[in-house]
């Protein structure tokens, strides 16, 4: 029950006049709300107060919730205990802070293929092209940091946002480490559908968003090592990161671990959301939502093989492992607007674009130059899904691509369409 949907009946009314279950396939963007998250939050509404701040029955309960909160974070990403927690708004968020973080001097080594969010913050970026194979980017990064003096730090993504494919961040974090360089996983992707642990992925930092985790209240978080962020100056000036402060300009001593970076009031509910569901996907039985999510992405991939104007596309291999993303190329067709009659006709909602990772849609789609983010040649629609998502919803998207790239739907998409 903690994972169910809320708001998994949910009616939409069609531009025909007609009314269905609206079908959510646009989780890549932001996963709908787990009955964990919601109830979490309902829980402590009537007890919310200021964190760390009051001496009163609220502030006391929202403080030990939020570093409650805190531990379940730790937990769920296997966190050591050298490790800290900081609460983000994001994952974007979370990856700015630890480039904020990084030691003077530091080289960081990204490939291009990253969501931007993992390949903007970066100072001193040597930025690697996306790899055909796992094999091309082992060497790849093998090479750039063998050129590399001083401090170095590795950052990659755990599954794309675009295909949804894993990457082999053991495999990598191993030649990182080989050179002495610390490795920060972007989990955004990852976390809702696989387990993520610091040590199995071989990470130093890992970041990830409760926008993708079932928990929309607009936390995320940064997990790893606290010597670089105990080290650094505080992300977020203010009350909550001073420990003292003085008479006179400059004269503060700032507060040590979490703290330092979590200027002003904190977000408790987000924070308490985030947890709440970081326990109920810790409690689940994560092989059976493994297996139910490939049989559908095995169900979604045998029906786009009967919309050939729809052409899925790939970082490595059409067969290679990957979460329950799929993006697609319609080189006949502008995806933005059949992504819009989806929505309006069907009651799917999917996602058109780059995805917040231009570069990389550029390589996939050979587009040439940078454009519009929704329009224009580099531009992919996107199907993600993940709890919650029905057989009835994948065969409703396929049927309804089947119907607007004219196509030939399979029989059970039109039996669908005409039952619409």
């Amino acid at each position: 029950m903690t994972l169910d949907i809320v708001g998994a009946d949910l009616p939409v009314r069609l531009r025909s006049g007609a009314t269905v279950r609206f079908a959510h396939l646009d989780y890549a963007a932001s996963a709908p709300c787990a009955r964990a998250a919601a109830d979490a939050v309902q829980r402590l509404l009537p007890w919310y107060g200021s964190v760390h701040r009051g001496a009163g029955a609220r502030s006391a309960r929202s403080t030990l919730e939020y570093e409650r909160a805190r531990q379940a974070v730790a937990d769920f990403t296997g966190a050591r205990s050298d490790d800290t927690v900081v609460f983000t708004r994001n994952t974007t968020d979370a990856l700015n802070l630890l480039a904020h973080a990084l030691p003077a001097g530091t080289t960081t080594v990204v490939f291009d293929g990253e969501h931007h969010a993992n390949l903007l913050p970066w100072p001193n970026a040597v930025r690697l092209p996306t790899p055909p194979d796992p094999d091309t980017a082992v060497a790849l990064l093998d090479r750039a940091l063998a050129g590399i003096a001083g401090p170095a730090l590795f950052a990659v993504t755990g599954a794309s946002n675009v295909t949804g494919e894993l990457w082999p961040v053991r495999r990598l974090a191993a030649v990182a480490h080989s050179h002495g360089a610390r490795v920060a996983v972007d989990a955004a992707q990852l976390a809702p559908h696989r387990p993520v642990d610091l040590d199995a992925l071989g990470a130093d930092y890992l970041a990830f968003s409760g926008h993708k985790l079932y928990a929309p209240f607009g936390a995320g978080a940064l997990v790893g090592r606290a010597d670089w962020l105990d080290a650094a100056e505080p992300y977020l000036r203010g009350g909550g990161a001073s420990a003292a402060v003085g008479d006179h300009a400059g004269d503060v001593t700032w507060a040590t671990g979490p703290a330092r970076h979590e200027g002003g009031t904190p977000n408790l509910l987000g924070a308490v959301s985030l947890a709440a569901v970081c326990e109920a996907l810790a409690a689940a039985d994560r092989n059976a939502l493994h297996a139910r999510e490939q049989q559908l992405l095995a169900r979604l991939q045998a029906g786009l093989a009967d919309v050939p104007a729809a052409v899925p596309v790939s970082l490595f291999s059409d067969t290679h492992p990957r979460v329950g993303i799929v993006s697609l190329a319609l080189p006949d067709h502008d995806a933005a607007t059949v992504a819009d009659r989806l929505g309006a006709d069907h009651g799917v909602g999917v996602r058109a674009g780059q995805f917040c990772a231009h570069p990389l849609a550029r390589r996939l789609t050979g587009a040439t130059r940078p454009g519009g983010c929704a329009t224009g040649p580099a531009a992919l629609l996107r199907i993600s899904f993940g709890l919650g998502t029905t057989d009835s919803d994948i065969d409703r998207v396929v049927a309804a691509l089947s119907a607007e790239t004219g196509s030939v739907a399979s029989n059970e998409g039109l039996a669908l369409l005409t039952a619409r």
